[in-house]
């Protein structure tokens, strides 16, 4: 009995250390094309790829061409700067090869 109690303790010592992680979900249709803006430029071409590859789907192309996904961020980005309260998705519906 001792043993699980000891067991018990370290794992709820172990589960107390873990440090909070951040946000998980993102609502990409909630995302603005200035927060876009403002994101590093990493982050800009994750997020213009994976809209993009929504719309994608949408038309049902399945392959993605990795050659595209920096031109088609700095596209996104060039019409994100004249529409800063649009919506990221919309500008990757504009923009997107």
């Amino acid at each position: 009995m001792n043993t699980n109690v000891i067991a018990l303790g370290v794992a709820l010592t172990l589960a107390s250390a873990v440090p909070a992680g951040a946000q998980t979900i993102v609502d990409m249709s909630l995302v603005s094309c200035d927060q876009f803006l403002k994101s590093p430029k990493p982050r800009r071409d994750v997020l213009s790829s994976w809209v993009g590859g929504y719309y994608g789907a949408t038309h049902n192309v399945s392959m993605i061409d990795a050659r595209y996904v920096a031109r088609n961020s700095a596209k996104v980005a060039t019409y994100c700067k004249t529409a800063k309260k649009a919506t990221l998705m919309s500008a990757v519906e504009k923009t997107w090869r």
